[in-house]
């Protein structure tokens, strides 16, 4: 009974409406992509002002680095979100809180060693990526400062997620506000040494984040074991932090292919860039000014998904896999509802939009229009397939999503975008992105209908238990690991 009482802090994924649970639950994720996506860009808007271009081009550098660390801790940290939804879903607070342990002693600790390693090699790393000479000395400042935060960021990160899989949503959210207050205010101050502040210049733009990271940080894990909420430890429960071999078998297996989608999207993303480079500087501008706009046109369907791998682990754990298959259904329509929403609006009011990021009377404008004519319908397909993927992910289905995307996003979006530029020009890349993505979603219902990714259900092995074949259960302790239906 102790374990029931617990967990009903958290919000309960696998009980009552399902549409207005979902919506609920990924509002709040919503606004803190929202919010993080504008934290950075008031952080470009601080560092160009008042530092030029340089500086500008050298946080670039340094937010490559900083992206490829964060793909590995996505990955892990979706692997752990699952394992705590589904030990939620089926009361196992113990299992939730061994999940979450081993995730942050992995986690944590290997980002220790690669901050370490990242401080002495900063120079060479950023000489690796053809770092311009003039910006190399700024870049390092700023990189060094962040691999020195990176420990706490990550455990930032990891915190937040957990929350989410024991479907508390908001409290991140309001972590994310606070982080989105102090880091923007502190960045003019550190930079300029404004007041009884140091002038720092481009470190202190880095040290505002890691100002930002700390505050947010500690306070999320103080309210955590302020409110006794499921993913805290305590006493004994602190080994749980020594990641368990079992574990962290299980979170490996899961969560790299999970963190290589990211690398996949990115570096499919940057062979994109380099085709559209051959066009001249228009079309470069106009790319550009797209994939602002499609920043935000993505952002509910990665919002959805989050919610929507949260709700399917927990009532996965639950055995209620009648609520699951109406969890994918509810979010897909959401998904529609909302990008459509969003793209009809931006292409409604493009000319203004585009004129927030460069000259109204600029030759990129007519050619970034057409592109979003052609290209950003995308979104729709793209938000089905993620709500697809969040899915079959939330029983442990990692390997399958990332080769769908690997195959959609090589042989045929970078493919027909090289085999097609002869016949259609320029416009072979864009429509390279439609064709992309309705592979992707064709490919992504087939499996989900298949069915297979349904026989198992991922279950915390017990601490006596080790060796790959424990990952998951043989049979759910309620009886009902099978879809009934």
């Amino acid at each position: 009974m102790a374990v029931r009482s617990t967990t009903r802090r958290q919000r309960d994924l696998t009980v009552g409406p399902i549409g207005a649970t979902l919506l609920a639950f990924a509002l709040p994720t919503l606004a803190s992509n929202v919010l993080q996506s504008l934290n950075g860009s008031i952080n470009s808007i601080w560092v160009g002002q008042f530092l030029g271009e340089g500086a500008l081009a050298a946080t670039s550098n340094a937010n490559i680095i900083m992206f490829l660390m964060f793909s590995a801790v996505f990955g892990f940290g979706m692997a752990a979100t699952i394992l705590v939804g589904q030990s939620v879903g089926r009361g196992d607070i113990e299992g939730a809180r061994r999940a979450f342990g081993s995730a942050v002693g992995l986690v944590v600790g290997g980002a220790v060693i690669i901050a370490t390693l990242g401080w002495i090699f900063a120079p060479h790393i950023l000489e690796l990526l053809a770092t311009p000479a003039e910006a190399q000395p700024l870049a390092l400042s700023y990189l060094r400062v962040i691999f020195l935060g990176l420990p706490l960021s990550m455990l930032g990160v990891l915190v937040q997620m957990g929350l989410r899989g024991t479907g508390d949503s908001v409290t991140p959210l309001w972590f994310m506000v606070l982080s989105v207050v102090v880091d923007p205010t502190l960045n003019p101050l550190l930079i300029k040494g404004i007041g009884p502040f140091p002038e720092m210049g481009i470190a202190g733009s880095a040290t505002a984040t890691l100002v930002a990271a700390l505050a947010s940080t500690f306070g999320l894990i103080g309210y955590v074991y302020a409110r006794d909420l499921p993913i805290r430890l305590r006493g004994a429960e602190l080994r749980y932090l020594l990641p368990d071999r079992a574990l962290v078998r299980t979170i490996v297996a899961k969560g790299l292919p999970m963190g290589a989608q990211m690398l996949v999207m990115s570096t499919a993303g940057l062979t994109m860039v380099g085709l559209v480079n051959r066009l001249g500087v228009d079309t470069v501008a106009a790319y550009a000014v797209s994939q602002q706009l499609w920043t935000y046109i993505q952002m509910p369907a990665m919002a959805i998904g989050v919610a929507v791998s949260s709700m399917a682990a927990q009532n996965i754990g639950a055995g209620r896999w009648d609520r699951v298959n109406a969890i994918t259904r509810s979010g897909i329509l959401y998904n529609t509802i909302i990008t459509l929403a969003v793209i009809t609006a931006i292409i409604l009011f493009d000319r203004p939009v585009m004129a927030l990021f460069i000259s109204p009377e600029s030759a990129a404008i007519p050619i970034a229009r057409h592109i979003q004519l052609i290209s950003s319908w995308t979104f729709v397909m793209f938000g089905a397939t993620m709500v697809l993927f969040s899915t079959v992910r939330a029983n442990g289905a990692t390997l399958a999503p990332l080769i769908i995307l690997a195959v959609s996003l090589y042989p045929v979006r970078i493919g027909f975008a090289i085999l097609a530029r002869p016949y259609l020009g320029a416009d072979a890349l864009w429509w390279a992105f439609p064709l992309g993505s309705a592979v992707s979603l064709a490919l992504a219902i087939s499996f989900y209908l298949r069915g297979t990714w349904r026989k198992d259900t991922l279950v915390v092995p017990s601490e006596s238990e080790d060796g790959p074949e424990q990952a998951h259960a043989a049979t759910e302790p309620a009886g009902r690991t099978h879809p009934t239906g």
